[in-house]
């Protein structure tokens, strides 16, 4: 049986075969050519002067997008497998400190074994279920596995704002321009519910500071922290879907 392909492998693909020329440009000229082909009857020098001129311009519009396309293929193929790397190193990486540092996850996996790269599969195949199932849950049972004293710290806030920072970087390297558009979008959302995380945990530190309204603060940045975090994991759960979650090569 073959193996689906995944969407990041569908997009890449998708990307490499792309024409730089819009397609209406090319059935402009395909329609100029069926109606200076048929006016023919009617003023025959007149039609094939033009049908003539037309010719030239398809050929060039082909010559072109051959050369344009083959350009930007050989430019991304530099890097593509560098850059799809980093970032399912990133995803990896996050998804872990989610799992880790949000919920304090302990994958059941027995350790004893020697072969690193197998106990590496087990604990992300773990953490995989782990956060399928986070996913599912409702807001106040997010907020139920939830150790405040834990999560609401300024190291968290560092360590989401950090992230969020690293996603950026990706989005606006030289070469993200070669990136899928449903892929940047995705970024995009990542580094949004990345930042608005952090002004969660800062909305629950006012509290400690504005003591006559402690618990409105403290209450206003759980919940926006826990729809946050659902809002996140989808994300990330959707990432990897697409195979974009990769441990660290040997």
């Amino acid at each position: 049986m073959q193996k689906k392909k995944t969407l990041r492998e569908k997009l890449n693909s998708k990307l490499l075969e792309k024409s730089d020329i819009p397609v209406i440009v090319f059935l402009t000229v395909v329609f100029s050519l069926f109606f200076v082909w048929r006016m023919r009857k009617y003023s025959p020098d007149l039609s094939l002067n033009l049908f003539s001129e037309l010719v030239g311009v398809a050929f060039t519009l082909f010559i072109i997008d051959t050369l344009l396309v083959r350009s930007k293929n050989k430019l991304w193929e530099i890097v593509h497998v560098d850059i799809d790397y980093l970032i399912s190193r990133n995803i990896n990486r996050l998804r872990d400190g989610i799992a880790t540092r949000v919920f304090s996850f302990e994958a059941d996996v027995d350790f004893s074994n020697q072969d690193y790269n197998q106990n590496a599969k087990n604990l992300s195949t773990k953490r995989a279920e782990f956060l399928n199932e986070l996913e599912n849950l409702s807001e106040e049972e997010v907020l139920s596995r939830l150790n405040e004293e834990v999560f609401f710290t300024e190291d968290n806030y560092d360590y989401f704002d950090e992230k969020a920072e690293d996603i950026w970087e990706v989005i606006n390297m030289k070469y993200s321009e070669y990136l899928a558009p449903e892929l940047v979008s995705q970024l995009i959302d990542l580094h949004t519910s990345l930042k608005d995380l952090g002004s969660s945990i800062r909305q629950y530190e006012k509290s400690e500071f504005l003591k006559a309204h402690r618990e409105y603060y403290q209450n206003a940045g759980k919940q926006s922290a826990a729809a946050h975090l659902i809002d996140l994991i989808e994300i990330l759960n959707d990432l990897k879907e697409a195979g974009y979650s990769e441990l660290a090569r040997d």
